[in-house]
């Protein structure tokens, strides 16, 4: 198996590379939920440095003052979004959040947290022994046991 990672959109008009993963979680926030229409989103992390497009242009949607979906234009899959945030400070450090279920091969990624578990939905039993966080805050992933 390769060392990248590709997914895409469903219709494939977008398809993407990424080259690592920084991180890899669950997110039980209210937007995600909506916005995916499932119970909790899973998503990995990859600086953008090591994240390519390699067909298509997505569409945007700002779905906080801080986020923006990507998603095909054509078929309407979330594939990824941007944070404007620089994590812990890291200024010029960019994170490109990618939909787990795009991927070509989701088995490859496992997910590490929960984040924004205080807005998880009660009926969802979780109970894999994940570290959980309250809000959308994470520790840096190496920090974590």
């Amino acid at each position: 198996m390769s060392d990248f990672l590709e997914g895409g959109c469903y219709c494939t008009a977008l398809r993407y590379r990424a080259t690592s993963v920084f991180d890899a979680g669950y997110c039980h926030c209210s937007i995600c939920r909506r916005f995916t229409g499932t119970p909790a989103l899973t998503w990995f992390n990859v600086p953008a440095s090591d994240f390519s497009l390699l067909c298509g242009s997505p569409s945007g949607f700002r779905s906080s003052e801080h986020f923006t979906r990507c998603f095909c234009p054509r078929c309407g899959t979330h594939v990824f979004g941007r944070d404007d945030r620089a994590p812990s400070g890291k200024v010029g450090f960019e994170l490109i959040s990618v939909a787990i279920g795009t991927l070509d091969h989701p088995e490859r990624v496992t997910p590490k947290v929960h984040q924004w578990w205080a807005s998880r939905i009660p009926w969802y039993s979780v109970q894999d022994g994940l570290p959980r966080f309250e809000d959308g805050t994470l520790t840096h992933p190496s920090t974590r046991r």
